[in-house]
Formats: structure tokens, sequence, C-alpha cells
């Protein structure tokens, strides 16, 4: 338990942040998840307009430290060749 008055500031803080990122995490795995959904039911166009929503969402919490920046790169990249490939 913080004994000292900014050990109990910094606590508080770190509430308020963790409540801010975790809803922000959530929204991301969430717009991420409509991508892949729409990748699954082969449907390219659902899919390309998903990632439009997704990818800023991913690049935003890579920015703001909820996930690393190569996560977030990945995470694009592998999307991306998943919608490439039901081009063909």
């Amino acid at each position: 338990m913080a004994n000292t008055t900014s050990a109990k500031k910094a606590t508080r803080k770190i509430a308020r942040r963790t409540a801010i990122n975790k809803s922000r995490r959530t929204q991301m795995r969430g717009s991420v998840r409509l991508v892949e959904a729409a990748i699954q039911k082969g449907d390219r166009t659902a899919a390309v307009e998903a990632m439009k929503q997704a990818e800023p969402q991913l690049m935003r919490a890579a920015q703001r430290n909820i996930i690393h920046k190569n996560n977030a790169s990945r995470k694009v990249s592998r999307l991306t060749a998943q919608i490439a490939k039901l081009a063909t």
C-alpha cells in the first residue's frame, strides 16, 4: 500500500490511465475482429472497409504505447496479406 502522498497520487493516476488504455485496447481488438470475420466469410469488400477502420486504430494504439509498434505493424501486414489472398 502506498504511504507517501506522491505514491498515492501515482496510484490514482495509474488507475485512470489503465481504464483509458483498456478501453482503447478493447476498441482496437474489436476492429481487428471485424476484419478477421470478413476474411473468414471470404467477403473482400467488407474486409477492405473494415481494414480502413482497423489500421488507424492499430497504429494509434502503437503510438500511445498500448501495444508495441512492431506488433501493430505485424498485425497490419498479416491482415493485409490475408485480404490480398482473397483477391485470387
